[in-house]
């Protein structure tokens, strides 16, 4: 599809993705109007999406903008509900902070107990959202004098969140810079599209933040549905992913940022070698999610006899092997079915690669080198999620501005605590926040030309990096313990 973005250019919408764009469109820059009159007739997802999901927008979009704005911050509002539910309840040690969960058949600490037997039952006022955490000041002898004001706070934040990101989306925050209301009009369902899956992401984000300020740790239960979701989303439509540039022919468009981008459909992709290549990328992940203890303290045969005894006497091996069956099957299916829900796949599948494996190489490295835990695992979990959301080319992005973000993040916690120690979690959360909201700017304007210029480059360096970086890391670990060695 062609679309007029500027008065002397026109730039194009792929809706053949992920086929690459044939000769025959250079050809159609004449009927760039008529397309266009199609797209506005009929909506961008209708042509490779999903008649249901395509008509859920469509009719969203039918919405005056009074109705959308009132019921997107009732979703912030419901939204901020839901990670306050999941903050102190699925985390490892878990508080029945959340007005969801009968604090009367709660396990309390002996020194809990009574406070807990003298305050009045819970009723389903203090369930309301906002009304009800300011009703729960009466339990703050039990969690703390201002335990009620995050909450507060989180389920406001999203509250005004939310219609601003949908406004931003709509007006052609994530689409290239300089494209004319027309083709910022053609992308709408799109936008829209992408704004509900990010705003589902974003609670996801918020609530893994918090877990990990609380906790220093982030549970699996809170990433593993969340990439396993990603990976369906983007299985069913390609839309699922940011707007990439694309230049064929000569002529400038846009199209999804899948696994291929921003180089040519590489018949790898399509071929049994890009099967297996995402075969092998689960059943990673899914080994990963194990229990992997492994002891050398006795030898590497009695290792490997506690490392599998160890995944046969744990019952979660049994979820995961489904898990791993069940996924594998999904994949050769789609694989066989489905070749642009097999390309929306692939995506999910290396940015989570991509994603979780720097991270898990990072905290590898870096624990080798210096003999000391640099990264817990669930910030490999977290990145994974991430990457199966915004593809392997934001996973790298993300990785390299969350420092950035840190730095802010740090900030604000020794202002509000003292405490100079902050997890890595949510320096991911934030950097994937900035990400994807200067999207045009860092990757199509930036770091896809990056790509472009590196091409096969980048793969070695990927290799060569990590032990070089663990080389260095090794060499001055030795050098601070010759000049300053540790008291003990």
């Amino acid at each position: 599809m062609l679309l007029p973005t500027t008065d002397d250019k026109v730039r194009m919408i792929d809706l053949t993705s992920p086929a690459p764009v044939v000769d025959l469109m250079a050809t159609r820059l004449i009927a760039s109007q008529s397309d266009f009159q199609i797209a506005q007739a009929f909506g961008l997802l209708g042509k490779i999406t999903p008649d249901w999901l395509a008509g859920g927008m469509a009719a969203w979009l039918a919405l005056s903008t009074t109705t959308q704005t009132v019921v997107l911050a009732l979703l912030g509002i419901l939204g901020g509900a839901i990670a306050n539910h999941i903050i102190p309840t699925w985390c490892w040690y878990p508080r029945p902070v959340s007005p969801w969960v009968n604090r009367e058949r709660w396990p309390l600490l002996p020194k809990f107990q009574a406070i807990s037997e003298a305050l009045p039952a819970r009723t389903w006022m203090d369930r309301i959202p906002v009304i009800g955490w300011l009703r729960l000041r009466r339990e703050s002898e039990m969690f703390g004098r201002w335990f009620w004001v995050r909450p507060i706070l989180i389920e406001l934040s999203l509250a005004a969140v939310l219609p601003l990101m949908h406004q931003a989306y709509l007006a052609g925050q994530l689409l290239p810079a300089g494209v004319l209301p027309a083709t910022i009009a053609a992308c709408t369902d799109w936008m829209a599209l992408l704004f509900f899956l990010h705003a589902a992401f974003l609670v996801w984000l918020v609530a893994a933040t918090f877990i990990d300020f609380d906790e220093r740790t982030i549970p699996d239960s809170l990433t593993i549905p969340g990439t396993i979701f990603a990976i369906l989303v983007g299985t069913i439509t390609p839309f699922a992913f940011l707007p990439g540039t694309v230049v064929s022919n000569s002529v400038e468009g846009i199209a999804p940022t899948l696994a291929n981008h921003p180089y040519g459909l590489s018949p790898f992709w399509s071929s049994t070698n890009g099967l297996f290549t995402g075969l092998l990328i689960w059943a990673v992940w899914c080994f990963a999610l194990a229990d992997r203890r492994f002891y050398l303290r006795r030898g590497w045969s009695k290792a490997w006899a506690y490392f599998w005894f160890g995944l046969k006497r744990n019952p979660a091996s049994k979820i995961l092997i489904a898990m791993w069956l069940i996924g594998s099957i999904a994949i050769v299916s789609v694989y066989l079915s489905s070749p642009i829900g097999w390309m929306g796949m692939m995506t999910s599948l290396t940015g989570l690669a991509v994603g979780g494996g720097i991270i898990w190489i990072v905290r590898l490295v870096c624990g080798w080198a210096v003999q000391m835990e640099a990264m817990g695992f669930g910030d490999v979990t977290l990145m994974a999620m991430i990457g199966a959301v915004i593809g392997w080319q934001g996973s790298i992005l993300t990785f390299f501005l969350s420092p950035i973000a840190g730095l802010l993040i740090v900030m604000v916690v020794f202002v509000i605590n003292r405490d100079p120690r902050t997890p890595y979690g949510p320096y991911l959360c934030v950097g994937t926040l900035l990400v994807v909201w200067f999207w045009d700017d860092v990757y199509n304007a930036r770091f896809r030309t990056t790509l472009l210029l590196m091409g096969d480059v980048l793969l070695w360096m990927a290799i060569v990096m990590p032990p070089v970086l663990a080389g260095m890391m090794w060499v001055t670990r030795t050098i601070r313990l010759r000049l300053l060695p540790d008291p003990e």
